[in-house]
Order: structure tokens, then C-alpha cells, then sequence
């Protein structure tokens, strides 16, 4: 059973997609967030949440104080599951079906404060690295945090020029790894009124 963990949600038990995903534990899930606490990067944040699955992640990060959360997914029957989990728990969250890379590529720039990425283990690092790229380019705000688990046997991610290793954390086979876009304001801005 998969539930979220706490805040104004707490104790609320989610659907799982049958396939193809993999949720993150409660025990990963609560000491992941308690990290995002200390650093401030859960208050009133837009969340995008990457490989979204069952939602568990940017849910969790609503329920605790973010804004709103964005939640990607490709799978047509994950992102029905999802929906269904979005309206169980009533948090402002809005779904995209859509892989992941496409919606980086052609969706305006986001802002996103919080970025959340729980790929499927499976995926090459030279894909994981793509993503990376794509999010230091256009969506991540100005000390915006990005967050990435991988199975512990996975390389590291490449964090690619803009985004600041903050700290990388384990829990038995999976590993977490927490970076900064200490970017420019203006140039953000700059960039998002280009887009316009």
C-alpha cells in the first residue's frame, strides 16, 4: 500500500499502477522530504514531477506546503490511476500524459521551484543526462532544487552546466541525489518573456 506520508493529506492511500512502475518507499519518501525541508524547498513551491507514476512524490510535496504540482507521465493507464489519485486527495495538482522529454522540449518554461525526478531504473544515463539538460535550460526557477533517485548500481547523474551538487543521500539500493540552479533572475525572465 502506497499513502501518503504527511501534511494536510497525511495517512491518504493511493493507487498503483499494475505495471511499469516503481513507488518510492514511505521510509525513502519521509527522509527525502525531511532534507527538502531543511534546504526550504517545499513552502509554496511549483512542483514538476518527472516519471510521475502513481504521483506519490509531488503529491506528498502538496500535501506538505507546495503550491501546486505538475505531474508527468506517459503511460496512458499510470496517468488514469493518477488522475484518480489527484482527485482522492483533492491537492492542487494538475496531470500531463506525455514523455518526458517531449513535454520539456515543447512546453513553455515552467519555473518550477521543486523538480522531482524518479525515472524507471531502466533508463540510460545518457537519457537521465538529456532531461537534466533540458530542465537547467528552460524550467527551473532561480534556486530551484532538482532531486533525482536512482537505483545505487546506476551511474550518478551528469549535472550539467547551471545545476550545483548540494548532497547525495542512500538508502539501502536507492540513491538520492539533491542539486541547486542557483541561476540569474533576469535571465529567467528574459528567457520566459522570449517565450511568450
Amino acid at each position: 500500500m502506497t499513502r501518503i506520508v504527511a501534511g494536510s493529506a497525511g495517512g491518504r492511500t493511493l493507487k498503483v499502477p499494475r505495471k511499469g512502475t516503481r513507488p518510492t518507499s514511505e521510509r525513502v519518501r519521509e527522509a527525502l522530504f525531511s532534507t527538502l525541508g531543511s534546504l526550504g524547498a517545499v513552502d509554496d513551491a511549483v512542483v514538476l514531477d518527472l516519471y510521475a507514476g502513481s504521483g506519490a512524490l509531488g503529491l506528498e510535496a502538496v500535501s506538505r506546503g507546495a503550491r501546486e504540482a505538475i505531474l508527468v507521465e506517459r503511460s496512458a493507464p499510470a496517468a488514469a490511476d493518477l488522475r484518480e489519485n489527484v482527485r482522492a486527495v483533492g491537492l492542487p495538482a494538475r496531470v500531463v500524459v506525455s514523455d518526458v522529454t517531449s513535454f520539456l522540449t515543447t512546453s513553455a518554461p515552467l519555473g518550477a521551484h521543486l523538480v522531482l525526478i524518479d525515472p524507471p531504473y531502466d533508463l540510460p544515463s545518457a537519457d537521465l543526462d538529456a532531461v537534466l539538460g533540458l530542465l537547467a535550460a528552460r524550467h527551473v526557477a532561480p534556486d530551484g532544487v532538482v532531486v533525482v533517485e536512482r537505483d545505487r548500481r546506476a551511474d550518478p547523474p551528469s549535472w550539467p552546466a547551471g545545476l550545483t551538487d548540494l548532497r547525495t543521500k542512500s538508502y539501502g539500493d536507492t540513491v538520492v541525489y539533491f542539486s541547486e540552479f542557483p541561476g540569474d533572475p533576469a535571465t529567467v525572465e528574459d528567457t520566459m518573456e522570449t517565450d511568450r
